[in-house]
């Protein structure tokens, strides 16, 4: 299932509610900061952390696949009194009007992407877009197993229903480098209930593999950290690169 078509109807109204986490602006910020913008945010959702640097004064627009995330972060923004420019097209195949000197995502989206294929696409597109003394960061991880099979998290909606998630079924490739899990989104408002199942893929990388898209995508991988900004050791899981235009 396309990332587009899983975040819509009950998934996208669930999802801020359900969320175990939001992503820390402090760091986007940072490095939007230190490189400077225009800046870019790929993926970005229903509008954390975009909504957050825009209120800091950050010149940010945000690009995301779901049409219904879009229109829950446009939402939250005029809610805010936050003005925004956002973009409704795929992270592989980005045609926008102008170039960023800083390009993100916030947290590791980009292994939504089904494939090495639509990598390299997503890749060359950050590419296009990305100014000449420019800089992008991709944070990616490689799953671990679930070990949440069978269980359910709730949360209340703004207008009191009861939303549940759960995980039914997971099936790992190690060879494709794939985890699928099958989740449960319910919805219950008194005697009305509604139910989707929809898988849930993600799509990891090698280190080296990952270089090796970048190299193809003209980018140069000038730093591979971890979540606190140092410098990853060689067997971490869960690592942040830094891509400029090659030269």
């Amino acid at each position: 299932m396309e990332p587009a078509e899983f975040y819509t109807g009950i998934v996208a109204e669930a999802y801020g509610p359900l969320r175990s986490h939001s992503p820390d602006p402090k760091p986007c910020a940072a490095f939007i900061e230190e490189v400077g913008g225009p800046a870019l945010e790929l993926g970005c959702g229903d509008g954390d952390p975009l909504l957050e640097l825009r209120r800091r004064g950050l010149q940010v627009d945000g690009v995301d696949s779901s049409a219904d995330m879009l229109e829950r972060l446009r939402r939250r923004a005029n809610e805010q009194g936050i003005a925004v420019t956002v973009f409704h097209q795929r992270m592989e195949a980005l045609n926008l009007p102008r170039r960023y000197r800083t390009i993100f995502l916030a947290g590791p989206t980009f292994t939504l992407l089904p494939d090495d294929a639509a990598a390299l696409a997503a890749l060359r597109g950050i590419r296009a877009h990305l100014a000449e003394d420019g800089a992008a960061l991709v944070p990616l991880f490689v799953p671990a197993p679930s070990e949440d099979i069978g269980r359910t998290r709730t949360a209340t909606a703004p207008d009191g229903a009861e939303l549940r998630l759960s995980v039914v079924h997971e099936e790992r490739d190690e060879a494709a480098r794939t985890q699928t899990t099958l989740l449960r989104y319910e919805r219950r408002h008194g005697t009305d209930r509604s139910v989707a199942e929809r898988p849930w893929t993600l799509h990891w990388y090698s280190r080296s593999g990952f270089q090796s898209l970048a190299k193809d995508a003209d980018l140069a991988v000038t730093a591979i950290t971890d979540a606190h900004g140092a410098p990853a050791a060689d067997d971490a899981t869960d690592v942040t690169f830094r891509l400029e235009p090659s030269t």
